[in-house]
């Protein structure tokens, strides 16, 4: 099953597609669940660092077995380290226009690091779930060392999975393509 794009404007299907792959749940459940990820194929375990997080494919019920839902996603922490350092290296990199084009306009402030799937009107603070991070900009530069995380972020919610900026995209494509060719089964 195929999510929509990360980025709104993408059209390379490798960059901008999120996949479920169907894994033995992270758990020491034996339920089985979807595994979301950025890659299109499977994780070489569940416990992979390329996977979002954990979608159960049902969940135990009062009256029986009912269909998973969001308040079921699990996030995966590996995941949301190494998306966090991807960013802060991205910046650093200047490998996305958008976010060096938006520390010109500031000169001088904090700049939030929007999720896109849910982009603030202009002017304006979005809500905390789709801040992804914040970072100083003096003289119009991003300063990349001051970044930091946002707590409140979530990897995934009801306008769904994480979606970056198309540099941003790139680069965390590219670093999830090479932590699975490191990691073994």
């Amino acid at each position: 099953m195929v999510w929509p794009p990360i980025s709104g404007e993408g059209t390379e299907q490798s960059v901008t597609t999120t996949t479920l792959h169907t894994l033995q749940s992270n758990s020491s459940s034996s339920t089985p669940a979807y595994a979301l990820s950025f890659l299109p194929t499977p994780p070489s375990s569940s416990r992979s660092a390329t996977v979002i997080g954990w979608l159960p494919a049902i969940t135990e019920g009062t009256s029986g077995d009912i269909e998973a839902g969001l308040n079921d996603f699990l996030e995966n922490p590996n995941f949301r380290s190494l998306v966090q350092e991807t960013i802060q290296q991205g910046l650093r990199e200047g490998v996305d226009e958008v976010w060096t084009n938006g520390a010109l306009q500031l000169q001088h402030g904090w700049m939030h690091i929007h999720d896109s799937r849910n982009v603030p009107p202009l002017g304006r603070i979005g809500d905390p779930d789709d801040i992804i991070g914040s970072v100083l900009v003096e003289d119009s530069k991003i300063l990349p060392d001051t970044y930091q995380a946002m707590p409140a972020y979530r990897l995934c919610t009801s306008d769904g999975p994480i979606q970056l900026t198309e540099g941003l995209a790139r680069k965390l494509r590219t670093v999830l393509e090479d932590v699975a060719s490191r990691e073994t089964p």
